[in-house]
């Protein structure tokens, strides 16, 4: 089955505007057991108050934030391209936050948001992105195979949701 939608950068008024929807997304996400951050129980307030701090960051050009719509325009996805870097690191951005709607998966939207950001990454004038993700999620799958290379795994490095001390991995692209 194949479902239409379509992807377009947000900026601090579209943030706001759809802060109901990304609250959404990221609340779907953490509460099916995504690692990107925040614990369970995860309430809606908490996730409008980070998606208000990340209005402010595209405010300041710290960063970029993608997103995916459905067919009535509804935002089901996000991921985040941090270009802000320190001064000895201008060709590098990092990648965080890649959320698709558990009731958006299996459409092809992850793959969709980290091949426009990638392109985004390259208009921006980087040449190496990095992430990283839990080791042995289904995120780590993805990521490898979207051609990105793992560098390597911390072990103990942080809490899953549920509060399960998990390890994650290291990646790197170059573009």
């Amino acid at each position: 089955m194949t479902t239409s939608f379509s992807l377009r950068t947000l900026s601090r008024d579209d943030i706001l505007e759809h802060l109901p929807q990304l609250t959404d997304i990221l609340v779907s996400c953490v509460n099916g057991g995504a690692s990107v951050s925040f614990m369970q129980p995860f309430a809606p307030e908490t996730a409008t108050a980070f998606w208000r701090r990340m209005a402010q960051s595209v405010a300041a050009g710290e960063r970029v934030i993608l997103a995916a719509a459905d067919a009535q325009q509804r935002l089901v996805g996000t991921v985040q391209l941090v270009i802000d870097q320190p001064e000895n690191q201008p060709h590098r951005a990092d990648v965080a936050k890649l959320l698709v709607h558990q009731n958006a998966r299996r459409q092809g939207l992850a793959n969709a948001l980290m091949t426009r950001l990638e392109e985004i990454a390259r208009e921006q004038g980087k040449s190496v992105l990095v992430l990283d993700t839990a080791t042995g999620s289904g995120a780590e799958n993805f990521y490898v195979q979207c051609g990105w290379e793992k560098a390597g795994e911390i072990p103990r490095y942080a809490l899953m949701p549920d509060g399960e001390l998990t390890a994650t991995s290291l990646f790197y692209k170059f573009l």
